[in-house]
This record gives structure tokens, C-alpha cells and sequence, in this order.
């Protein structure tokens, strides 16, 4: 593994760089660098939390408990309040007990509002007729608009994080919902210039807009972007309007269909059928594969994973990670899907939900099951997700292709040695361990 580098501090006890040849604590400054980094750490994992809260508040549902911590940990924060790295490190526990009540309460929001999720197979093509590309992770935004544009020839096609929509009843009756366009976030740039359609982003993921498609794009709730037209409120009129003046699309079907929409309850009604197959042998690990994806050469490593696991493993997929491989058909075992989408980042629920049940049916902890858990990470929701399975005790995560820009040498060494946390390495080398 090869070393991190270490940052320079500030050190708030002698206002000098930490650690340096200026400072007169040296004693004070070495904790003082790790507790930056566990300030940090906390900082991101509370962004996170509150997106999913945001979302939550949206449509009616809060947790004054939650609340309550976010203003907790930000106050912790503060210049001089708070110079213990313990604390810090239960702090960031509490956080993903925290966010797992957080993920709870949207994903009650979202079942109430929208119905339960089940398996839905998504076209990848256009329809003819004038097109809105919606972006984010806003359901309820996107409801606002399929029901301004029902009954007309304005379709409406999701991306990336938005892709799950699908999945609920309530989002896909209607007619206007027309299928998913592009991958992860991070192909906006390209995706967002090729067809002429009117944009709409709903929440974080973006990149500066490029010219030729900004004077056509909008965006709502949290998302202000240079150049771009904000709307307040779930007028879409203007969104729609943009799109009316736009070329209309070509009936072009995708080249492959998706599929999403696996609840915790359709995946717990083959809980008997699954402890029959591993049973038997003929399910022999699960493996969740996904988080945040990056614009990177060494994210091409999850792919190459998923299509070298043996034919007798299970992938659970979330986030925009899936957008790797959510392309590929890896067939079924038995009426088991061997690839299942689970949806959203927030979605991580229902993987810790279902990892629960099936450790409860065989009688073993969570650790003790036939789960591996290999992720991207990148920062904000991401962490808070991290947490979250660390406060559940999981131990045993792969993470990469990279660690976010604020871990440092320190809390890498704190995730290693209290989390068994593993950095990947080859598709190869790593399948071979975790088979093993």
C-alpha cells in the first residue's frame, strides 16, 4: 500500500503548521492533526445525513432526535471546543446510527408516498416526442413534474441517481416516465450536450454546465449552478416550455434494458429460497458492489469484478456505482436474480435490512454470513453510509479504487485497525480472498 501523504495543519494551540519546526506544543499539535481529520470526517458525514433529511422534510417526514445531533456535532466542531480523538470517533458512530434513522425515515417517506418498490425493467432509449432529463436524487421533484407534463408530448427520462424511480409504483404509472439516458454522474458533461431535451437538477452530483447546453438547463431546491436558470418551488412550466422548444426526440430504443426496484420486502419473500440455496451450495457468497462512482481509470475495477465472481454469487448493487455493470446480464440462480439493484445511495437500508433477516434465518451474526461487502467512497453521503455499517459492527470492508482527499495516514490507520477495513487491490487477487 503506498503511504499517504500527511497535510499540513494549523495548529489553533501555537498558530503555527502542526507539527512543524514553528510549533511550541509538539505534543498538543500530533493530536490536533487527527482530531482535523475526525472534525472532517464528522463534517461530511453530516452533509450526508442532512441531504437524506432534506429529502425526508420534503415530503412531510423529520426526526427530532436526528435534529437534535446534527446540531451536536456541528457545535463540536467549533475552534477550541473539542481536542479529543475518542470523542470525535464516537461521534462519528453516533453519526451512522444516526443516518441509519435518517435512511429509515425516506425510505418511509418514499414507500408512503410512492408505493413499495418492485422489479422494473427500464428502457435506455428515447420515445418520440420532446424530452426533460431529470438529475439528483429528488423523487418527490420528479413527481411534481411527471404529473405537470402527463397526458402530452413531453416525456421525461431520469439519470443516474434517479434511475430507481422506476421502481416505485406511484413514479411509474405514469405514462410520461419514459425510460434512463446515460450512467453515473460524472457523464453529464457529454450526455447533457448530445440530446436536445430541457435539463433539470435536483439535488447535489453536478458539474459546471457547459455552454452549449446550459441556456437549456434548470435547476430546483438546493442546486444553484452559474449560469443557470433556478426555479423555486415545483413550477415546472418553464422547464416544459423549454423542452416544447426543442427538436423532438426519435423513437431510438437503448441497446439493453435495466432493471431496479428490489425492496426489502421482495427480497424477504425469497428469504426461504435463498437459505435453500446456500444451503445447498448453490448460492455460495453475496457480495454488495457499489457507492459512489469516480471518474477514474481504477474504477473500471468493478466491473472487471463483477464479471470474473463465479457463476454460484449474488451481486446487490446500489448508488451510482451500479452504472459500472448494472449493463451486464449475469442470468439468475434458480429464480434469483445474480445482479439486484437495490436503488439509491439511501437505499443502503434496505441491504442492511435484508443482511439483518438473513443473519436472524441462519442464526449467525452479520459478520458470519456469506456477505462481502466492495465499495467506492468517495466523501459526504458516502461516509455516512460508512458509519452506518461500522456502527452495526461490520467489519471487513473493501474500499476504494482511492480514500477520500481528507483521509490522511492517521485515520486510515483508525479505519484499519478498529474496522478491519481492507483498500482493494486486483479483481483477482481480491476475489481469491474473499472466495476463500
Amino acid at each position: 500500500m503506498a503511504a499517504i501523504e500527511k497535510p499540513d495543519m494549523f495548529c489553533y494551540q501555537c498558530s503555527q503548521t502542526a507539527g512543524g519546526t514553528g510549533c511550541t506544543i509538539k505534543g498538543v499539535c500530533g493530536k490536533e492533526a487527527i482530531v482535523a481529520r475526525l472534525q472532517d470526517n464528522l463534517l461530511f458525514a453530516i452533509k450526508g445525513i442532512s441531504a437524506y433529511l432534506y429529502h425526508a422534510r420534503e415530503l412531510g417526514y423529520t426526526d427530532p432526535e436526528v435534529d437534535a445531533f446534527i446540531e451536536r456535532g456541528f457545535f463540536s466542531t467549533l475552534t477550541n471546543v473539542n481536542f479529543d480523538p475518542q470523542e470525535f470517533l464516537n461521534l462519528a458512530v453516533k453519526a451512522g446510527e444516526m443516518n441509519i434513522k435518517t435512511m429509515q425515515l425516506l425510505k418511509k417517506a418514499h414507500i408512503e408516498t410512492f408505493g413499495e418498490p418492485t422489479p422494473t425493467q427500464v428502457k435506455t432509449g428515447t420515445v418520440k416526442g420532446h424530452g426533460i432529463l431529470v438529475t439528483g436524487h429528488d423523487l418527490h421533484a420528479l413527481d411534481k413534474l411527471l404529473s405537470q407534463v402527463e397526458g402530452t408530448d413531453v416525456f421525461v427520462y431520469t439519470h443516474s441517481e434517479m434511475l430507481p424511480a422506476h421502481g416505485y409504483p406511484g413514479l411509474r404509472k405514469y405514462r410520461n416516465l419514459a425510460g434512463n439516458l446515460g450512467k453515473a454522474w460524472f457523464d453529464q458533461r457529454k450526455l447533457f450536450a448530445l440530446y436536445p431535451m430541457a435539463l433539470l437538477g435536483t439535488s447535489n452530483c453536478f458539474l459546471i454546465p457547459k455552454e452549449e447546453y446550459k441556456d437549456r438547463m434548470f435547476t430546483g431546491g438546493p442546486v444553484h449552478l452559474p449560469g443557470v436558470k433556478h426555479i423555486d418551488g415545483y413550477d415546472y412550466s418553464e422547464v416544459i416550455a423549454m423542452a416544447r422548444s426543442l427538436p423532438k426526440l426519435p423513437d431510438a430504443p437503448g441497446e439493453y434494458m435495466l432493471t431496479t426496484g428490489f425492496s426489502t420486502t421482495v427480497l424477504l419473500g425469497h428469504a426461504a429460497k435463498i437459505k435453500q440455496l446456500v444451503e445447498q451450495g448453490k448460492i455460495k457468497r453475496f457480495f454488495l458492489v457499489g457507492g459512489c462512482d469516480a471518474p477514474l481509470k481504477k474504477s473500471d475495477y468493478y466491473r472487471e469484478f463483477v464479471q470474473k465472481l463465479p457463476k454460484d454469487t449474488v451481486v446487490l448493487t446500489l448508488a451510482c456505482g451500479k452504472f459500472r455493470f448494472n449493463d451486464l446480464d449475469l442470468g439468475d440462480i434458480e429464480g434469483i436474480p445474480r445482479l439486484i439493484d437495490l436503488g439509491q445511495c439511501n437505499d443502503a437500508i434496505v441491504a442492511l435490512e435484508v443482511a439483518q433477516a438473513l443473519a436472524g434465518l441462519f442464526g449467525v451474526g452479520v459478520n458470519d454470513l456469506p456477505l462481502t461487502l466492495v465499495v467506492s467512497w468517495m466523501e459526504q453521503k458516502a461516509v455516512a453510509i460508512l458509519w452506518s455499517l461500522l456502527a452495526l459492527g461490520i467489519k471487513g470492508i473493501y474500499l476504494g479504487p482511492i480514500v477520500p482527499g481528507w483521509i490522511n495516514a492517521d485515520m486510515l490507520k483508525i479505519l484499519m485497525d478498529n474496522y478491519d477495513i481492507k483498500l482493494i487491490s486486483t479483481p483477482d487477487e481480491d476475489i481469491k480472498k474473499m472466495m476463500g
